[in-house]
């Protein structure tokens, strides 16, 4: 067993009511979702489409249950849409997030994103789907270093989070984005990296003290190599099962807690594997994980 005595647990809604499909359990109620999370054992909560917008409300849910706020994904479209407009929207998210005592603000870049999209193929390479042109680049740099000192003046850290049908998917992408803009942090998934075909090792050998946040989720190799053959969509992937929870699937996690120890990493832990949630009930998936981060990371 590898301690993270420092690190606290929490969990993903996504577990339970998928954020992007909505015919995937999309209709469960907050407190059922805050009721289960608490029994299974977790500290903590991320944001999902059926918690409040608003600070008192959803203040109150999580003190009912028990529950800390953790963080929450902010979809920007740096490379399209003016950085005023953008950064008026990331300051709303902020300030639910600083006001119920997060420290990290999770983000990625969805300019030509295709994960939501549930027909269109996810593309594995440059010449399959559309990434960023240079000016668009450019645009998503400068607004990435703008947005990660508007954070940190508000005393909040960057989480940039590359993501499956994004922009920022491929290994050159990621390389790219941590290069251009080292004062934000990343949002460490190795479940993201294994579909993407990246190594998740490497990218904390290359990367470990970068590492601002992590989400605990595998992939399914057999899963993996068939949606790259016949070309699935990021929808069929995950309903046909690409993604599941540590210490099932492709990933190393034993590995990855050590090494996590090594960085004295000190964040959250966030178990988080959307599958079908009417084929792979939630409650039982999420004590699982649960019970496995515990005897397998010490926390």
């Amino acid at each position: 067993m590898h301690a993270l005595p420092d690190c606290l647990v929490g969990a993903n809604p996504i577990i339970w009511s998928n954020d992007d499909f909505d015919d995937l359990a999309g209709n469960v109620p907050l407190d059922d979702i805050l009721r289960d999370m608490r029994s299974a054992g977790y500290a903590g909560t991320e944001l999902g489409h059926a918690y409040p917008r608003n600070a008192v409300q959803l203040g109150a849910a999580l003190q009912r249950h028990d529950l800390r706020l953790i963080s929450g994904w902010h979809s920007t479209r740096l490379a399209s849409r003016p950085l005023a407009e953008e950064e008026a929207g990331f300051l709303g998210h902020l300030r639910l997030l600083q006001a119920l005592g997060a420290g990290v603000i999770i983000i990625a870049e969805c300019t030509h994103a295709v994960h939501g999209r549930r027909g269109t193929p996810l593309g594995y390479g440059p010449d399959d789907r559309r990434g960023l042109q240079e000016t668009e680049w450019a645009r998503v740099v400068a607004g990435l270093e703008h947005l990660a000192k508007v954070a940190r003046n508000e005393g909040m850290q960057l989480a940039y989070h590359h993501h499956m049908g994004t922009v920022i998917q491929s290994a050159d992408e990621l390389d790219r984005l941590l290069a251009a803009v080292p004062a934000t942090g990343l949002l460490f998934d190795p479940g993201h990296l294994a579909f993407a075909g990246i190594d998740p090792l490497a990218v904390m050998e290359r990367y470990g003290p970068r590492i601002v946040h992590v989400h605990l989720k595998s992939a399914r190799a057999g899963i993996i190599a068939r949606s790259r053959r016949e070309r699935w969509s990021f929808y069929r992937a995950v309903t046909e099962g690409v993604f599941t929870i540590p210490g099932d699937g492709m990933v190393d996690f034993p590995a990855i807690f050590a090494r996590l120890a090594a960085l004295n990493y000190a964040g959250w832990l966030v178990v988080e594997a959307e599958e079908d949630p009417v084929k792979v009930p939630a409650l039982p998936k999420a004590c699982k994980a649960r019970e496995y981060v515990r005897t397998h990371a010490g926390a």
